[in-house]
């Protein structure tokens, strides 16, 4: 199984810090977040990765190179324009094949386990789900006996790590070009075809400042 890391965010609410560096290589604790992501998907088994890149995405090639030093191969999608997350991986699937591949997030960090992952998959995804954020207390989803829905009103929610087992197929109607994520997987939860799991350890949606801190608190508890 692949795994591909969205490293193309330009990281806006991280300026100053993006303006001369790719989100995904703003350093916590001394490295930088995709670091970590490639480090755990390493120790998980997981040989072939595959990173999107758009703004100042030089750097993130420059820096990680073939993965070697990591005990991985990594192959690069660079992106001339912004596609958002959807097209994005649309984009990349040339590189990542017929099969279910996992999908992480370049600006979060975690501390989930990426092997659980590696196991077969039929549906159309698997996402990770976690409690709602101080800053997303709406949520994203539901999750019903394995099965993610839709949020409704009233009923209990869970935001969406950015972790996830997506297949192919999900990508079957599209065409190339800019488009979201989401419209996808809601299609396909209509349809019973996304399943899921609520993670309760550490991760944290590095969109801010504030959340960088506390990325660098939470490993600076652990040394």
């Amino acid at each position: 199984m692949k795994a591909m890391i969205l490293a193309a965010g330009k990281g806006e609410r991280l300026r100053p810090l993006t303006l001369h560096t790719p989100k995904p290589l703003v350093r916590a604790a001394g490295v930088p977040l995709i670091e970590y992501h490639v480090r755990a998907l390493a120790s998980a088994g997981f040989s072939e990765l595959v990173i999107n890149h758009a703004w100042l995405g030089q750097q993130i090639e420059d820096y990680l190179g073939g993965g070697e030093r990591y005990g991985v191969r990594i192959r690069y999608s660079a992106e001339g324009e912004p596609l958002e997350t959807g097209g994005g991986i649309f984009k990349a699937l040339p590189l990542l094949g017929n099969q279910p591949f996992v999908v992480v997030n370049g600006d979060i960090f975690t501390d989930y386990d990426f092997s659980a992952l590696r196991r077969a998959f039929s549906e159309k995804a698997h996402l990770v789900l976690v409690d709602n954020p101080a800053h997303h207390p709406a949520g994203d989803f539901r999750l019903e006996g394995g099965l993610v829905t839709d949020i409704a009103a009233d009923e209990a929610s869970l935001t969406y790590s950015g972790v996830a087992v997506l297949n192919p197929t999900l990508f079957a109607d599209c065409q190339p070009g800019a488009f979201k994520l989401a419209p996808l997987l809601r299609a396909a939860m209509a349809s019973r075809q996304v399943t899921g799991e609520r993670f309760s350890g550490r991760w944290v949606d590095v969109g801010t400042h504030e959340r960088l801190a506390e990325v660098e608190s939470l490993l600076q508890g652990e040394r």
